[in-house]
């Protein structure tokens, strides 16, 4: 058994050699959006009112005109065949967190016996999928199955292979939204309305105000012969046994360290491919756990930048195969080093700038900003409970609260000259208008000052190098912490749809925007004049969102008491965070914004409890699988070697120092037999587990059990495996082991 699979995955890895990638001669900016019907692109293949008008439709919300379907089609089947393209397909984000896609040929009956090359604008705008398996949580009933699909312009279309690809809504036969796109759209719609009808109280000639998300994309990377030879990886996506290395990330030494060759080389394949669809890679470097990685773009109009992540994610799955690699976007590949996340910056910007940038130009300008930065705490404090749920998954659980990861709890961190301000416009009763004023213009131009750092000086004291430090701070342990000129939502996990967080906020946003315009208008009503009426409403706004700020330790259990006495979820069962989406203020929020109504929050919720039990489920079946079938056998063949020895000893020594001499492999075999008889129990009892939450008919009641009784037998389990595997001969162990999953290069 020394000569087992493990050993020959490990000396196979060994031997790979970092795979060459043929780069373009060309520079990035020049093949760029190469397999993407960009505007220019547009310009080319449509005739000048066809452009123009579908041109209305991305930049303006306009009304697609069915009557230029058919020459936009006609101009994307043209460029797409002189690209190579022989399919088409319609590329839509169900609610699996991955994409899903359906191709058919450019081809129909000529009437002439033969076939000729047709994709009308019919077959554009819309499409019938059916796609009947996917999770739809009892909206699609048997006799009405069809779903439809529905191409979204604002998101252009690409290349992948030979096939067209159109991003699209996917929505029910009845009209409710089957996907992440959908209310995606419409949140964005909604917060974009409200946040110009907000802006207009400053400057009248706002005409649009976009999202902006800026993705920070984490993973691990592993060599596909010992991916493959582990089950659970193969099955789950993690390890669900495995004793920590001796070293880790301990050391610090892989964070932002040298990018190996072969990843470099991955690396640079994945970029040229990422960039040849227009998805603007910017940033790569080594991240805290070994083999952890990131990879950043450029930030993006939110929807988008959602489309983008999701075709990143799956780009980086099929060239990570052809460089010898399996990626894991798991929240928590590996026990005891951190896990990966995906950071969402989030940001407004009008057709005149960004709306979260200070200092402004102007003091309507700084007024603006902080009336932004209020109500953006209002959104995450009134739906702190649902924000949090918009991240939480049955991957993502294992992450959250680990220091690694922001805790579960939902906080915004805003640094010391916010805060300060912040404090100000509330700790004077009823200032006056141009004290206020003053105060903002003070602050604002506090906030956006730079302090110069001379790190060291020459002979004549000279500096020799300056440093422009901005007089904001950071807060790593913050979920939601503003960073400058945007929030940095860090809560996000690295499976997930970006799309899903950004309809929570989004949403609660619209509301908080509306809220705010509304309450000002009703007290300009009353006489009050509107610089006194935002000052007012501001001020209770800032009082109100006080218990969502929180500049400390995150991590520190003081914080969790802290946080439930100011009134914020301190809930870390995921099944019951989903709860929130059905909270009377969540529904209230989504149907007042039209973003999703009660039947499709419904829906998704049955959907999520389903998946949080089907991922569980799976676990507890590899899990259980691989105790009995490797870890007792591998265990029970070297406690007979154990025996064999402690017999043979006794054959040869007398029997005084025999015993002593056999002292230590008799205490193994001992430890061996408990902790296989343990395993053996346990497993029984993880098998009833799951048998007694499998028969609640309530599929919310059967996602509770699965956490509160499954979870933890699982983690028994774990604990008596990975005591075996530093017991267990090296040579007989079969799974590669943590240090080489981790160290292989």
């Amino acid at each position: 058994m020394a000569n087992n699979l493990r050993f020959q995955v490990v000396g196979e890895a060994f031997k790979k050699q970092p795979i060459e990638v043929n780069a373009p001669a060309a520079r990035p900016s020049e093949y760029f959006g190469k397999y993407v019907f960009s505007r220019e692109k547009m310009y080319k293949y449509l005739a000048k009112d066809v452009y123009d008008q579908l041109i209305d439709v991305i930049d303006n919300g306009a009304r697609l005109d069915r009557s230029i379907a058919d020459a936009v089609a006609a101009g994307m089947k043209q460029w797409a065949q002189e690209m190579g393209a022989t399919h088409y397909t319609h590329w839509f984000q169900p609610l699996t967190e991955g994409t899903a896609e359906k191709h058919d040929a450019f081809v129909e009956h000529d009437g002439k016996g033969g076939m000729m090359e047709k994709f009308s604008g019919k077959l554009l705008v819309q499409q019938e999928p059916d796609a009947s398996s996917f999770p739809n949580g009892g909206i699609r009933n048997t006799f009405e199955a069809r779903g439809y699909s529905a191409w979204d312009p604002t998101s252009p279309v690409f290349i992948i292979d030979d096939t067209l690809c159109i991003p699209t809504i996917f929505i029910a036969y009845t009209g409710e939204a089957l996907d992440y796109k959908a209310p995606l759209l419409r949140a964005l719609h909604a917060v974009g309305k409200a946040a110009k009808d907000v802006c207009q109280l400053f400057y009248d000639n706002v005409q649009k105000v976009q999202v902006n998300l800026g993705w920070e994309q984490e993973y691990f990377l592993v060599d596909e012969g010992l991916y493959s030879a582990r089950p659970d990886l193969l099955m789950t996506g993690r390890t669900l046994m495995g004793h920590e290395s001796a070293k880790n990330q301990q050391m610090d030494d892989h964070y932002f360290g040298t990018i190996p060759d072969r990843v470099q080389a991955f690396m640079k394949d994945l970029e040229i491919r990422a960039l040849e669809l227009a998805i603007p890679c910017k940033t790569r470097h080594n991240e805290v756990a070994p083999n952890q990685f990131e990879l950043a773009p450029i930030f993006e109009e939110c929807n988008l930048a959602v489309d983008h992540n999701m075709l990143l994610m799956s780009l980086m799955k099929r060239i990570a195969r052809k460089h010898g690699f399996r990626v894991l976007l798991h929240e928590k590949p590996f026990d005891g080093i951190n896990g990966s996340g995906k950071h969402n910056n989030w940001s407004l910007s009008t057709d005149t700038g960004i709306l979260l940038h200070a200092p402004g130009k102007t003091p309507e300008e700084n007024l603006r900003f902080v009336v932004f930065i209020v109500e953006t705490l209002m959104a995450v404090y009134r739906h702190n409970g649902l924000i949090k749920a918009s991240i939480v998954s049955a991957t993502n659980e294992h992450r959250l609260g680990g220091n690694e990861a922001p805790p579960a709890i939902i906080s915004s961190f805003l640094g010391k000259q916010l805060t300060e301000l912040l404090e100000s416009l509330t700790c004077t009763p009823s200032p006056k208008e141009e004290e206020v004023q003053g105060l903002i213009d003070y602050c604002m131009a506090k906030l956006g000052s730079y302090t110069p750092l001379s790190l060291w000086r020459g002979e004549r004291g000279e500096a020799f190098v300056d440093l422009i430090m901005d007089n904001t701070d950071r807060n790593r342990t913050s979920p939601f912490a503003f960073t400058g000129n945007r929030f940095e939502f860090r809560a996000p996990g690295s499976s997930a749809n970006c799309a899903s967080a950004m309809i929570a906020l989004n949403s609660a946003m619209a509301e908080a925007l509306n809220s705010f315009r509304q309450r000002v208008d009703s007290l300009m009503e009353q006489g009050e004049s509107k610089l006194s009426a935002i000052l007012s409403v501001l001020r209770d706004d800032i009082e109100t969102s006080k218990p969502i700020r929180f500049d400390g330790n995150g991590y520190s259990d003081e914080w969790v008491a802290e946080a439930a006495r100011r009134g914020l979820d301190v809930e870390k069962s995921c099944p019951i965070i989903i709860e929130h989406y059905l909270d009377e203020s969540s529904i209230s929020m989504f149907e007042s914004t039209k973003v999703m109504n009660r039947k499709e929050l419904e829906a998704r919720n049955e959907v999520k409890w389903e998946m949080y039990v089907k991922t569980v489920q799976i676990e507890a079946r590899v899990l259980g699988d691989m105790a009995m079938n490797h870890i007792i056998p591998v265990s029970t063949h070297y406690q007979s070697q154990l025996i064999k020895n402690v017999q043979g000893i006794k054959d040869v020594f007398p029997a005084e120092k025999a015993l002593r001499l056999s002292e230590r492999n008799m205490k193994l075999i001992e430890e061996i037999a408990e902790r296989t008889e343990r395993i053996e129990r346990h497993v029984e009892e993880l098998t009833e587990a799951r048998r007694v939450a499998n028969r609640i008919g309530s599929i919310h009641d059967r996602a509770v059990a699965y956490h509160d009784t499954v979870c933890p037998k699982m983690e028994a389990i774990r604990n008596e495996t990975d005591h075996l595997e530093m017991i267990v001969e090296d040579g007989l162990w079969t799974l590669p082991k943590y240090r080489e999953l981790l160290f292989i290069r």
